[in-house]
């Protein structure tokens, strides 16, 4: 269906693609900023770490764009990766660059178009017709695109783009509350900032060094399980809830049918859970903390579970961040072993020594930490929810379901 006063035209009707491409080791284009598809944050249409085609030390021939151009990956599986550079430019010979013609097409609003998830679709399915995973000239030509008046595309797009200021606002928002943290990580977890007491006295104690295997005892996963025992029966802990938080979220369990009499270790609150291998050397032994009280709960067979004899050496609100603030992250990671996947020892990691302030401080250290991650958890989900509410507009919006109102001085 087309909407009433909008048309149904073919990309090669409404747009112009680069034609002939450029050498980067020749001015101008040595000193324009280079674009590629590392360049361009997917389904946003932002841009990341851009340099000249000079530092780069470039040697391929590239095609040449402008501020009216929009940019656009060809190759799957960055068919997502589209952008529209406020500056002129060389951009790889993975990309395309696309103008609107403008008597026809407004170029925000081509930008939004092509960020659109029927878009992407449609490049998807004809990136995979051929053995080639991209999509050449000519299907990206015979792509269909709706189009309203231009007055109508461009109140669109300027619709659209506030809601992209506000992500992009709330996204730098998020950005500084997590470099706060870090900042915040590295002076309370190292004893370089003491804070106060809940009698405003600074705490002055000194911490001890203790090593893991002195103030508790690991144990392991679940065991002799196949792959029909899950999917149905007790909640557990995935490898994934460990990787990605240092605190567990009882929202993110699967499930294993575990029968009477079989011994598996069933885990409770302040248990210290450890990944136990990884692709990369720096992610090998991530650590996450239950610190919720949960009925039977048991722990995947890829992580190793430390349980601590007593809190009066180490809180485990205390351990959560200890363990993820950089200083315990480089010990950890050194202790992986191995070439294409590194493998991390119980023995090794228990023998590490960690400095340790008194059981007061560690409470308040923990609290303002647990304060900042609250934050930055309020910030992450409004980003959530603009991007979602966004995307349903875009939905509305570019298929015609939903019209702007036009100014009459406008049209």
């Amino acid at each position: 269906m087309v909407p009433e006063g909008w048309k149904k035209k073919t990309f090669g009707c409404v747009t112009r693609i680069a034609n002939g491409q450029v050498d980067p080791n020749e001015e101008p284009y040595l000193s324009m900023p280079h674009i590629g598809p590392e360049n361009v944050v997917p389904n946003s249409g932002q841009l990341i770490k851009v340099k000249n085609c000079k530092e780069l030390g470039l040697i391929s021939g590239k095609y040449e764009f402008d501020e009216n151009a929009i940019v656009y990956s060809k190759i799957r599986p960055n068919l997502n990766k589209v952008c529209k550079p406020s500056f002129k430019g060389v951009c790889s010979a993975d990309m395309y660059p696309i103008w609107g013609l403008p008597e026809q097409l407004n170029s925000d609003y081509l930008l939004h178009y092509m960020l659109g998830p029927s878009f992407y679709k449609v490049a998807v399915a004809m990136s995979m017709r051929t053995g080639m995973p991209k999509i050449n000239r000519n299907d990206l030509n015979a792509i269909k695109i709706l189009l309203p008046s231009l007055t109508e595309q461009k109140k669109i797009a300027q619709i659209l783009s506030t809601w992209d200021k506000a992500i992009t606002t709330t996204e730098r928002l998020l950005a500084n509350s997590q470099q706060q943290k870090k900042a915040l990580m590295q002076q309370l977890l190292t004893g370089k900032k003491r804070l106060l007491d809940e009698n405003g006295v600074r705490f002055s104690g000194k911490w001890k060094k203790y090593k893991l295997n002195n103030i508790g005892e690991t144990f392991s996963g679940l065991s002799g399980k196949s792959k029909s025992d899950f999917g149905k029966g007790t909640p557990y802990i995935p490898y994934k809830n460990i990787f990605k938080n240092s605190r567990i979220d009882l929202e993110e369990l699967d499930y294993v049918q575990v029968n009477e009499g079989e011994r598996q270790s069933a885990v409770k609150f302040g248990d210290i859970f450890f990944t136990t291998s990884s692709e990369i050397i720096d992610e090998v032994g991530m650590s996450s903390v239950l610190l919720d009280e949960a009925e039977t709960l048991y722990l995947n067979s890829f992580c190793f579970g430390f349980r601590l004899n007593d809190f009066e050496v180490l809180t485990p609100q205390f351990a959560e961040h200890l363990l993820r603030s950089e200083s315990s992250r480089r010990k950890i990671s050194k202790l992986g072993q191995g070439a294409t996947r590194y493998n991390l020892s119980k023995k090794q990691l228990t023998n590490l020594e960690f400095e340790i302030p008194p059981i007061n401080e560690q409470i308040k250290i923990a609290s303002v930490l647990s304060n900042a991650d609250t934050i930055i958890g309020q910030v992450s989900k409004q980003i959530t929810r603009l991007k979602s509410e966004k995307k349903a507009l875009m939905q509305q919006l570019l298929t015609g379901k939903r019209r702007v109102k036009i100014d009459e001085d406008a049209a």
